[in-house]
């Protein structure tokens, strides 16, 4: 029998909360986090929305206690914020009596200070400040997110692009599983730049008017940015400090249907490969499903692919929404994100509704839940991410009996 893996601890920040109690907050009161561009100048500002944590460069480095801001880009130091909650939220004063390791996945990297340096270099090539550049690699965020935390075990960095969390808290579970690890701290960060903003805009993928998953008159996605970290941890670290676990993490499965570099296979053949290795590895049936958190990007060929698989999977399909609608989609960070959101579900008996729903797809029969919902016994949420290339993980989150 598969070792169990316990969520010991959450954190987050997004653009609808600094932590897990005001991201709650946000959710049970249905508030959007979607809105105007204003973190840097752009063409694009007045009509592409976006979901900024609505915090500055400055204000964020005075949370993680920092000032010299050449030394760490937006991305680290969303990371640092929510994976010093999770710690925190674990109750864990010192990282190093288990074996600990951080996973943190990013697609953006330190790319906002990137930036920086290429229209200085542009301007006058001998410039450009090569300081804005140390930090471009993915990887520099983890290590500075590992060193905030007082984490010298195991650190790695995953991009699958926006599966990246996802499979970093999958990561995070094999290792405790196989014994190299008792603790990880799992999860993703990522930040609004304009290279994303353009390159999405370029796919022709970003809705003007704000994402609407499922709904027949989507027209893209929003982007969003944010970080979330979970504390996994195995059964003989909670059972010989007595603590209380927030959730277990049941099952996980990844597929990769390699149909495009940017599409979803219209069949949805990713999607039903993630969900089903999810659910059989959780000795679960599909009718176990209390709630589903979807990718639901809101783009016309992923929200079709996604319904269609669940429509395959589960008769019926159980309510499900897409909470990007609050946060935007945070790309490398959204799995982890929503990881937490789904976490929220559980312990609060809540299902947070699709906002921007109105009119349902033609292809398919399903509809999202539209309206709060609350007091609910909710046992089992399935989370699904699905990344560029067809790298598609889904989590099961369950209720501690």
């Amino acid at each position: 029998m598969p070792k169990r893996i316990y969520i010991t601890g959450i954190g987050i920040i997004s653009a609808i909360g600094d932590n897990v109690s005001s991201v709650f907050s946000s959710l049970e009161t249905c508030k959007s986090g979607i809105g105007e561009i204003t973190l840097f100048p752009t063409l694009h500002q007045g009509i592409l929305p976006v979901a900024e944590v609505k915090l500055t460069k400055d204000q964020l480095l005075a949370m993680t206690g920092n000032s010299d801001s050449c030394e760490f880009t937006r991305t680290t130091l969303l990371g640092m914020i929510a994976a010093r909650e999770a710690v925190e939220s674990a109750g864990i004063g010192d990282m190093t009596t288990w074996h600990s390791g951080l996973l943190s996945a990013t697609t953006v990297g330190g790319m906002d200070r990137s930036e920086v340096f290429y229209g200085e270099f542009l301007e006058n090539p001998s410039h450009g400040r090569l300081r804005n550049i140390v930090n471009h690699d993915c990887g520099d965020s983890t290590e500075r997110i590992a060193s905030f935390l007082g984490i010298n075990g195991l650190v790695s960095t995953l991009s699958t692009a926006c599966s990246s969390s996802a499979n970093s808290i999958m990561f995070g579970a094999d290792l405790i599983r196989s014994g190299k690890l008792d603790r990880v701290v799992a999860g993703g960060t990522d930040s609004v730049t304009r290279f994303t903003l353009n390159g999405f805009n370029t796919l022709m993928i970003l809705d003007k008017r704000g994402c609407h998953p499922f709904d027949e008159h989507r027209a893209g996605l929003t982007l969003g940015e944010g970080a979330a970290f979970l504390v996994l941890e195995s059964e003989k670290v909670v059972e010989k400090e007595g603590k209380k676990p927030l959730a277990e993490l049941t099952g996980y499965g990844n597929a990769n249907d390699a149909y495009h570099q940017t599409a979803s296979s219209p069949e949805g053949k990713g999607a039903f490969l993630a969900m089903t290795k999810a659910l059989e590895m959780s000795g679960l049936y599909p009718g176990d499903i209390d709630y589903i958190n979807v990718h639901g990007t809101g783009t016309e060929n992923n929200d079709l692919s996604e319904g269609i698989a669940l429509e395959r999977i589960f008769n019926p399909v159980p309510p499900f929404s897409s909470t990007k609608t609050y946060t935007g989609h945070a790309l490398g960070a959204a799995g982890a994100v929503e990881a937490v959101i789904s976490i929220l579900s559980i312990k609060h008996g809540m299902m947070f509704p699709d906002l921007n729903w109105s009119t349902p797809m033609k292809e398919l029969k399903i509809r999202p839940v539209t309206n709060i919902v609350r007091d609910l016994s909710i046992r089992h949420v399935l989370s699904n991410s699905f990344g560029f290339g067809g790298n598609n993980s889904t989590l099961i989150f369950s209720k501690i009996n």
